[in-house]
């Protein structure tokens, strides 16, 4: 046979096997063959339920992630993996997962690439929940419309709870590592070396990996970066409210963390031996974490000398985080006034009340940083205090360490688009607190939510990620599809560059250091505005950081 007609054989040969492994949605990963799903009309591949890591059951409960088995075979990749276990705690949250399982460590990718040799930056989320629920399947995380701007997202389950964030003399003594409280943590961890050693199958670039989420979600992108392990693995970072910084779900030293999970297992009423609590049902190891007076143990991260070897603020005031280009903001009015004025209505008298009960001989300096002369303001200033308390300053102090330190640019913003009212589908549903919904019998009882003054806790999430039209509780406008499309242009420009800016964009000024700070207030007519607030987050700072 001649050479010729050889070389073009062989050529035929490889070229249809391409053809048949893109048409049959395959991809080689190292543990074995995927084969995902093409929805109609989108373009896009989607691997559903990838497991990245052993599931972690038995006596790999509260152990570091241990790497995911081989397979034979073709491995269907079109069902979300397991959720989380978790208790129903949010009324926002919806999950496409079909079971909530112990065997949860799964992840999704969306790619858009056609040879999977692209090479596209790539977008790791993590969801928000308080380190106490959520799964990476929520349709609001769904990557579909970043991945039509061009790059691979991958969502992903990690621990949770008591699952996730439990510490215990015992387990720090059979960790090789010494450590015990941050399996959750170290599963997003786990799943960022995934990332690096499979995404090129998918047509994504391991050197081009920004992380990004929202509040215990934004949370953890704030530890990620300032973990020696992962800080190395990422070259972005998106934040969405929330910082590990106190007073927001701030790591803390492991040997306090191990106290309060000793009291914990004395607590369990089957025994408190570290067998014992692994031998209890997943079921039952939940609801042992719900009882009272027991919930502060399930979300307990530690400063263990492994993962995080200091607090936050140490390791960022000292330089040692990932100096890389990151974008944080959060939302005009994360949370209602009540959170400062409990059940008193919102007048200057309760308001003057709660902050002397609140701050003591502070309280006037507070009174002038959110300041209320009148009744028809307090609802105002209340809200601006609870959120800054609740988990504004954390983020503010991120990015402004970060500016201090990280030596690259920090793009800041405000979201501040209002909810449009809730669709007539949902009957008698209210708004609940930090950005929930309450249904049923539980909405009858609610009183009427005040009107927003702002843009309530993760509410933006739908507009970011392209996600508003599979949230079916609001009657969207155009207006907020406008919303929706800049922030979606923003984000994609930043995941692709380092810069969130691009043509058809307000511009939007990197902050490094020189004075003054500037964000991006984003709203339908989004516009850079110059930071005016910062007397606050410094009264805050002495507060927090003593």
């Amino acid at each position: 046979m001649p050479k010729q007609l050889v070389l073009a054989l062989l050529l035929c040969v490889t070229t249809s096997m391409t053809l048949f492994a893109q048409k049959s949605n395959q991809v080689t990963v190292e543990n074995g063959t995927l084969e995902g799903t093409r929805e109609a009309g989108s373009g896009l591949l989607i691997f559903r339920g990838v497991p990245f890591a052993a599931p972690p059951v038995g006596e790999l409960r509260w152990k570091e992630p241990q790497p995911a088995q081989n397979w034979q075979g073709v491995r269907k990749a079109d069902q979300f993996g397991n959720k989380p276990m978790q208790k129903p705690i949010f009324g926002d949250m919806g999950f496409r997962s079909k079971d909530m399982s112990e065997d949860c460590l799964y992840l999704n990718v969306w790619t858009p690439a056609k040879t999977m040799k692209e090479k596209m930056p790539v977008l790791v989320y993590f969801y928000g929940g308080g380190l106490a629920a959520g799964d990476g399947s929520e349709p609001r995380y769904d990557g579909e419309t970043l991945a039509k701007k061009g790059i691979v997202v991958v969502t992903l389950n990690y621990r949770l709870g008591i699952f996730g964030f439990f510490s215990h003399p015992e387990l720090t003594q059979e960790s090789p590592n010494k450590s015990s409280g941050n399996y959750g943590y170290l599963d997003q961890h786990a799943a960022l070396l995934w990332v690096q050693k499979n995404i090129d199958k998918f047509g994504g670039d391991p050197k081009r990996v920004t992380i990004a989420g929202e509040s215990a979600g934004s949370i953890s992108v704030s530890v990620q970066m300032a973990s020696p392990l992962s800080k190395d693995l990422i070259v972005g970072a998106i934040g969405e409210s929330g910082a590990g910084i106190n007073p927001t779900l701030a790591s803390m030293p492991l040997a306090e963390a191990e106290k309060i999970g000793e009291a914990f297992a004395k607590g369990v009423k089957t025994g408190s031996s570290l067998k014992e609590l692994r031998a209890l049902s997943a079921a039952d190891l939940l609801d042992a974490a719900y009882t009272p007076g027991q919930t502060r143990t399930a979300t307990t991260p530690t400063i263990d000398g492994y993962f995080l070897p200091k607090t936050l603020p140490e390791i960022f005031q000292a330089g040692q985080q990932a100096k890389i280009p990151i974008l944080v903001g959060w939302n005009s009015a994360e949370v209602p006034y009540q959170v400062v004025l409990k059940a008193d209505a919102p007048t200057l008298e309760n308001y003057k009340k709660a902050v002397s009960g609140l701050y003591n001989d502070k309280a006037e300096q507070v009174l002038k940083l959110y300041p209320a002369a009148s009744d028809a303001e307090v609802v105002k200033a209340a809200t601006a205090l609870s959120s800054d308390r609740f988990i504004v300053y954390s983020t503010w102090k991120w990015a402004d360490l970060q500016i201090q330190t990280g030596g690259k640019p920090v793009y800041r913003y405000v979201f501040s688009r209002i909810r449009p009212a809730m669709s007539a589908a949902m009957g008698n549903a209210k708004a609940g607190l930090a950005g929930g919904v309450i249904k049923g019998d539980a909405a009858k009882a609610a009183p009427a939510a005040p009107s927003a003054v702002g843009a309530a806790h993760a509410s933006e999430i739908e507009y970011a990620l392209g996600n508003l039209a599979s949230n079916k509780v609001y009657e969207w406008t155009p207006e907020d599809y406008k919303v929706s499309a800049t922030m979606v242009d923003y984000f994609a420009n930043f995941i692709k560059t380092g810069n969130p800016n691009g043509k058809g964009l307000p511009q939007w000024d990197a902050n490094t250091g020189k004075a003054p700070v500037k964000f991006m207030n984003i709203d339908v007519k989004s516009e850079q505005q110059t930071e005016s607030d910062r007397e606050r987050y410094l009264f805050l700072d002495k507060e927090y950081m003593k």
